[in-house]
């Protein structure tokens, strides 16, 4: 029996093909700080991180090369946001696009802070920013994303591919659970009218009790979103002579209250975000005036701006406890009532669900709407 060369070359070609199917992870970080997720979710996985690189050159350009073949392959690509938010924004565009010309199968960007997703409603005159980036990462290649936390659930209506939009929930109630002494004693709060649901959501898991700040700030950020924003606050003379509106009254807003008894309790403060933490301190002084003995905040995602680590150290609050979704580990140095909550366990199986072409329901078991 004569097997022809045409044949057994083809036959080769596709046992090679077999071997190699699969998945690799890369990471689009440049700076080693924002790698350590990564590392951990390649451990997790069992797997090596994809060989590339990625670098600034002398003129702040992005360069990305790609180490290694990936055609007909499964992509991950894991991106944490530093403070540089731009540059990484460039780094994941760049990377998924030199892996769409390298022919990979599929590439899915493993994001778990999405940048701008504050800017998520439309404010004054200006625009829809999450929704732009939705539509560059797209067209850059990318056709699904891992995420955690949303800043707003629909932010996932922007995007024209699949959204996995995982929740840290579970490691913060575990901490809650295992880290807070006589947290049976405690009280969830919400920060705002506008994060009660949330704050429920935990008190709810935990079988406690829930209080919620009442007035906010000037400028806040639900202030803003609320479309153009610029009413007059007298009747228009002009334009139409038989046209009357109705006069825009200004809002006028309560000095901040306590919705909620939290005396002699432990007050849990629990949001998304927490970057500029003037309002956190706020919140926690006016806790301890009600009789708070001890005061934590737990976020997902710690961003710890400009001078949140002394603010922090010089307030009334004794724990933020924040998950690695974003590398902070300067700011532990500057602050120890900094704790972080390791959540690649969760994202390293995602990844591996999606890869195996498993049901993601697992991951949201006992995840309620609000949440």
């Amino acid at each position: 029996f004569f097997l022809s060369p045409v044949i057994f070359l083809s036959q080769t070609v596709l046992i090679m093909n077999v071997a190699k199917s699969g998945y690799r992870v890369f990471s689009a970080n440049s700076t080693p700080a924002c790698t350590e997720l990564s590392k951990k979710i390649t451990e997790r996985l069992g797997v090596e991180l994809g060989k590339s690189v990625v670098y600034q050159e002398s003129n702040r350009e992005t360069r990305v090369e790609i180490k290694e073949s990936v055609r007909g392959q499964t992509i991950f690509i894991i991106q944490t946001i530093p403070r540089d938010v731009n540059t990484a924004i460039m780094e994941l565009l760049i990377m998924a696009y030199a892996l769409k010309t390298s022919c990979a199968k599929n590439i899915i960007g493993v994001i778990p802070y999405f940048p701008y997703s504050k800017q998520c409603k439309m404010r004054k005159r200006g625009s829809i920013v999450c929704k732009l980036l939705a539509s560059m990462l797209a067209k850059a290649g990318l056709t699904h994303i891992i995420t955690m936390d949303l800043h707003q659930k629909e932010i996932q209506g922007f995007f024209t591919f699949p959204v996995d939009n995982l929740r840290a929930s579970p490691f913060l109630v575990q901490y809650i659970q295992e880290e807070i002494p006589d947290y049976r004693n405690a009280i969830i709060v919400a920060k705002s009218p506008s994060a009660a649901k949330r704050a429920q959501s935990f008190a709810e898991r935990l079988r406690l009790g829930l209080a919620v700040m009442h007035g906010e700030a000037q400028c806040s950020e639900s202030d803003m979103a609320d479309g153009r924003h610029s009413p007059p606050c007298v009747r228009n003379t002009f334009g139409h002579p038989g046209l009357e509106l109705p006069l825009m009254m200004a809002k006028e807003k309560p000095p901040i209250t306590v919705v909620g008894d939290v005396g002699g309790r432990i007050a849990i403060i629990v949001d998304d975000i927490i970057d500029d933490v003037e309002d956190f301190v706020a919140t926690a002084e006016i806790l301890k005036e009600r009789g708070a003995y001890k005061i934590y905040v737990m976020a997902t995602h710690g961003l710890l701006s400009a001078d949140a680590p002394r603010l922090i150290e010089e307030s009334a609050i004794d724990e933020v406890v924040v998950t690695n979704t974003v590398p902070h580990e300067v700011q532990k140095l500057q602050c120890p009532k900094i704790k972080t909550v390791d959540v690649s366990m969760i994202l390293a199986e995602a990844i591996r669900r999606i890869h195996n072409g498993e049901s993601m329901a697992y991951l949201f078991r006992n995840i309620t709407v609000d949440d």
